[in-house]
C-alpha cells in the first residue's frame, strides 16, 4: 500500500521549520524575504484541504483493512455468573465463560469489496495529490502575483514623485501665462488618477498577504517575494500532450470502485459463501441446580467445544437486492462525474490554450511598448540636456522644456506596470494549464529544485 507523503528533505525544511518558529515568535518583526518553495510547502502543510484530503487516504486504508481481515479469524472471549440462582431449566449451557472463533472462508463478494476498497484507497491517495497540487497552484499565484504588485507599487511611487513635479512645473507656468489653466487641471488630473492606482495597488498588495498568511499560517504582513526565488515558467500550450490529472484519475478510480460494490453487491444476492466457526464453553453448576435434568450418570460436561464450516446459499432477500440497485445507482453516479471532470478538463484546456495565446501577444506588445517608452525618456533627457541640435534655425522643433521630461517618465513608469501586468496575467494562465494537462509536477519539481 503506497501512500502519497509529502516532500520532506532534512536540510532545507529544517530551515523552514526555523524560519516559521522565528515568524511566530515575532509577530510584530519587520517582513522577510521567504522564497517561494517555501511558501509552497508550508501552505500544503497548513491546508485543510491537504490535511481532509489525508483522512481520507487514512480512512480508504481503514477500510481496505477491514474488508481483507474478515478471512482472519475473529476471536471472542465472554464471561459472567448469574445474579440471582438459576430456576428450572433455562435452555441455555450455564457458563462460567467462553471463547469462540469466526473467519471467512469463500465469497466470491467480498472480493470485490476487496478490489473496491484498493480501487478507494488509489483515489484517495489521488484525490490528495490532487489537493496539494491545487494548493501550490493557489500559494505560487498569489506570491507570484504580489511579487508583481510589489514592483508596480514601487514604479507607482516613482510616479507619484514626477506627478508632484509635473503639477509644480504647470503651476508656474500657469501663473507665468505660459500655459493655460486647462494644463494645470490635466495635470492634477494625472496625480490623482496614479494616486487612485496607487491605493488600488496597496489595496490588492493587502489582500494577497492576508491570502499568503492564511495559506501558510505565517503571521500577515511577515512574507516579503524573492523575485530570484521564482523559477521560470516553462512556455506550454495545449497542443503538449496531457498527462494523467490527479483529480481525474481519482473520479475515476473512485466510479471504478463503486462499480465493483455494486458487482459484489449483486452477486451476494446468488453465490454462496463459507465461513469457519468454533466455540468453547466452561460450564459451571454455581448457582443452577442444571444436572437435575440430566442422567445422573452423564451429567453436563464441564468443557464443551463445538466448530464447523456454515455454508449460506441465499434464496430469496429482498434488503440485499436492495441494497444491490442502491449500489449500482452509486456506481453510476460516480461514472458520471468522472466522464463530466473529463469533459469539463477539456473544456478549460481549451479555453486556456486560447487566452494563452492572446496574452502571449499582449505581453509581448506590453513589453515592446515600455522598451519604446525607455528609448523615448532617454531621447528626452538627452535633448533636455544637449538641446534638439538645431538651434535658432527657422522650421526647427522647439527645444522640449522639463514638463516634457517628467510626462516621458510618467509614461514609461505606466508601460512597466502594463507590462509587469501582462507577464503575471501570462505566468497565471500558464501555471493553470500546467495544472490542466497534468504537467503541475513538473512545476513542483522546477521549484524544489530552485
Amino acid at each position: 500500500m503506497a501512500l502519497l507523503k509529502m516532500r520532506w528533505n532534512s536540510r532545507g525544511d529544517w530551515a523552514q521549520v526555523l524560519l516559521v518558529a522565528a515568524l511566530a515568535a515575532m509577530p510584530a518583526m519587520l517582513p522577510a524575504q521567504v522564497s517561494l518553495r517555501t511558501v509552497v510547502d508550508l501552505a500544503q502543510r497548513n491546508s485543510t484541504a491537504v490535511r481532509a484530503a489525508q483522512a481520507d487516504v487514512n480512512k480508504a486504508a481503514a477500510v481496505l483493512s477491514e474488508s481483507k481481515d474478515v478471512v482472519i479469524p475473529s476471536i471472542n472471549f465472554s464471561t459472567g455468573l448469574p445474579v440471582f440462582p438459576e430456576v428450572g431449566f433455562t435452555g441455555t449451557v450455564p457458563s462460567i465463560w467462553s471463547a469462540s472463533v469466526q473467519s471467512l472462508v469463500f465469497s466470491v463478494s467480498q472480493k470485490r469489496y476487496i478490489d473496491a476498497a484498493r480501487m478507494g484507497l488509489r483515489a484517495a491517495t489521488a484525490g490528495m495529490k490532487d489537493a496539494m497540487e491545487q494548493v501550490a497552484l493557489d500559494a505560487s499565484t498569489a506570491y507570484i502575483e504580489l511579487d508583481s504588485v510589489n514592483r508596480e507599487l514601487d514604479a507607482a511611487h516613482e510616479e507619484e514623485g514626477y506627478s508632484g513635479r509635473l503639477v509644480q512645473i504647470e503651476q508656474e507656468r500657469a501663473e507665468a501665462g505660459v500655459d493655460p489653466l486647462s494644463d494645470l487641471l490635466q495635470a492634477k488630473l494625472t496625480a490623482a488618477q496614479i494616486k487612485l492606482k496607487r491605493e488600488q495597488l496597496e489595496a490588492r498588495a493587502a489582500t494577497l498577504a492576508k491570502q499568503l498568511a492564511e495559506l501558510t499560517g505565517l503571521p500577515l504582513g511577515s512574507i516579503t517575494p524573492d523575485h530570484a526565488s521564482i523559477p521560470e515558467i516553462p512556455e506550454i500550450n495545449g497542443d503538449r500532450a496531457p498527462q494523467t490529472v490527479s483529480g481525474i484519475a481519482s473520479a475515476q478510480l473512485l466510479a471504478r470502485s463503486r462499480q465493483l460494490v455494486a458487482k459484489g453487491d449483486e452477486e451476494v444476492n446468488y453465490l454462496p459463501q463459507l465461513t469457519f466457526g468454533a466455540q468453547y464453553v466452561r460450564q459451571t453448576n454455581l448457582l443452577n441446580s442444571v444436572n437435575q435434568y440430566f442422567n445422573p450418570k452423564a451429567p453436563l460436561p464441564a468443557n464443551n467445544f463445538s466448530s464447523g464450516i456454515a455454508i449460506q446459499i441465499p434464496l430469496l432477500d429482498f434488503g440485499h437486492r436492495a441494497k444491490a440497485r442502491e449500489s449500482a445507482a452509486d456506481a453510476l453516479r460516480a461514472t458520471v462525474d468522472a466522464e463530466q471532470a473529463q469533459r469539463q478538463n477539456d473544456i478549460v484546456i481549451s479555453q486556456l490554450t486560447g487566452s494563452l495565446r492572446e496574452l502571449s501577444t499582449m505581453a509581448e506588445i506590453a513589453g515592446l511598448k515600455q522598451q519604446i517608452a525607455a528609448e523615448q525618456l532617454k531621447t528626452v533627457t538627452t535633448q533636455l540636456q544637449y538641446g534638439n541640435g538645431a538651434g535658432n534655425v527657422p522650421g526647427a522643433p522647439q527645444q522640449l522644456t522639463p514638463k516634457a521630461e517628467q510626462l516621458a517618465r510618467i509614461d514609461e513608469r505606466q508601460k512597466y506596470e502594463e507590462s509587469l501586468e501582462s507577464g503575471f496575467d501570462l505566468a497565471k494562465t500558464r501555471l493553470s494549464l500546467l495544472r490542466a494537462l497534468g504537467h503541475m509536477e513538473d512545476w513542483l519539481n522546477e521549484l524544489h529544485g530552485k
